[in-house]
């Protein structure tokens, strides 16, 4: 049998769409910490328990072992912000949110879907990973639903559930890249665009999915990189940001983002995505986008959701 690519099956596991999480916990001089975790599960209802798992190489390691009990905060779907501040390595992932001590003291923070106040149950060791299990001393939840991860990329069913009740026109774009170079579509008046298609009742996934497949093999989904209501066109558009193993595309062609290819692009949302796109490639630090197809906020995204 041959040896297992670790890259190949990270992406395999990443299919399984998961909720996001923040675990919680003090270290032994009261200050807070935490880090973002899609690894979290359901043990037992008799005693309750639950199940994190954090890397052996996480600078939280030693104090989660440690720690008498941790808290698993369930990030509902407006926080992805969140998300993103407990993967990134700062120095106080507390500061930007709002929290306050569980019954049994670990930080529970503000506005998710639902808390579990657990003390320790027992430590496992398991390969490059050990597994936290806690007994729930308290919780609580909310009706807010709950944030999706699958594919490297943040996902909600329920935003996009409403969105397609509202019947408003839900558009999935692909930014496929290869060494900074961007797919793009030639159209019969020789302007350009990323590709493009309708969500359909199957979901944002499945259509990217197809996207994705139209254009040829190789071709791995990344993180949303713009969302945003396009009120001219009206309808909501949502743009991942996806890798491409070559240069090669059944149906268009990979291009610099110079001014003379940006100039091409008709719609003028996704030419001024596009803009930040290059510049955002230059310097390596990406972002997400948020608003319409005017205005808005550019947030900055973390590499992804883990055990950090």
């Amino acid at each position: 049998m041959s040896a297992i690519d670790p890259r190949t099956l990270r992406n395999a596991f990443g299919t399984f769409m998961t909720g996001v999480t923040v675990v919680t916990t003090r270290d032994p001089e009261g200050k807070p910490v935490g880090f973002t975790a899609n690894s979290f599960t359901s043990v037992s209802l008799d005693p309750p328990l639950v199940l994190v798992c954090l890397a052996n190489s996480s600078r939280n390691r030693s104090v989660f072992a440690e720690a008498p009990g941790f808290a698993v905060n369930i990030l509902s779907e407006g926080q992805k912000d969140i998300s993103n501040t407990f993967a990134r390595p700062v120095e106080d992932r507390f500061e930007a949110v709002t929290w306050r001590d569980g019954p049994f003291g670990a930080p529970v923070l503000d506005g998710v879907s639902a808390w579990f106040d657990c003390s320790r149950h027992k430590l496992v060791e398991a390969g490059d990973h050990v597994i936290l299990i806690g007994k729930v001393e308290a919780f609580d939840d909310s009706p807010v639903p709950g944030l999706g991860y699958a594919r490297g990329a943040y996902v909600t069913p329920a935003m996009e559930a409403r969105a397609l009740a509202s019947q408003a026109e839900l558009m999935v774009s692909a930014l496929i890249e290869y060494q900074g170079e961007v797919l793009l579509i030639p159209g019969d008046d020789d302007s350009l665009a990323l590709p493009v298609a309708r969500v359909g009742k199957e979901g944002v996934s499945a259509a990217l999915a197809q996207l994705i497949a139209e254009h040829g093999a190789g071709i791995e989904p990344g993180f949303i990189y713009a969302v945003y209501e396009d009120d001219d066109a009206g309808c909501q558009h949502i743009s991942f940001l996806c890798q491409a193993a070559e240069p090669v595309s059944r149906h268009g062609t990979f291009k610099t983002l110079v001014p003379p290819v940006l100039a091409k692009i008709a719609d003028p949302a996704m030419r001024t995505m596009l803009e930040r796109f290059a510049a955002e490639s230059r310097i390596g630090n990406f972002g997400v986008y948020y608003g319409n197809q005017v205005s808005g906020k550019v947030r900055p995204i973390a590499a992804g959701s883990g055990s950090q």
